[in-house]
């Protein structure tokens, strides 16, 4: 065989031969470390943002229904339902907390309170936003 077909047939053999184990194996071990480093930096300022989030819907809808109560008297309590129906929410506005439970508006004589169960989807634990924030709290 001469020289140049012995060359070719190398050539040819070499960009059929594909990706070998290890080549993968290394390629997994860099997306892995990649990922693991994502996770560590961007999962909790995540999670911040959805609590910020919350606590920002929370007040806008606060003051929708103090808005709401001066128009109706004050003694009623509105729901957030009632609010959209009655324009004091944009009805494309966000009325669930960014975990998709429903906010729950409570009022007294003098005060109107806006409260999500939080991430852990649970009320009376530590994690939850209620505004205005508890006194002492």
């Amino acid at each position: 065989m001469n020289k140049p077909a012995a060359f070719a047939t190398r050539v040819a053999r070499s960009t059929q031969r594909g990706v070998t184990l290890i080549e993968v194996l290394i390629v997994v071990a860099i997306m892995s470390l990649i990922s693991a480093g994502v996770t560590v930096a961007v999962l909790p300022k995540f999670r911040g943002a959805q609590v910020d989030t919350a606590t920002g819907n929370a007040r806008e809808i606060r003051n929708s229904a103090n808005r709401w109560r001066a128009s109706h008297g004050g003694s009623d309590c509105p729901t957030v339902s009632q609010l959209v129906q009655d324009k004091e929410i944009d009805s494309a506005s966000k009325t669930d907390d960014p975990w998709g439970v429903p906010f729950k508006i409570q009022c007294t004589e003098d005060d109107t309170t806006v409260s999500s169960p939080g991430p852990d989807k649970k009320e009376g634990t530590k994690d939850d936003i209620v505004v205005p924030s508890p006194k002492g709290g």
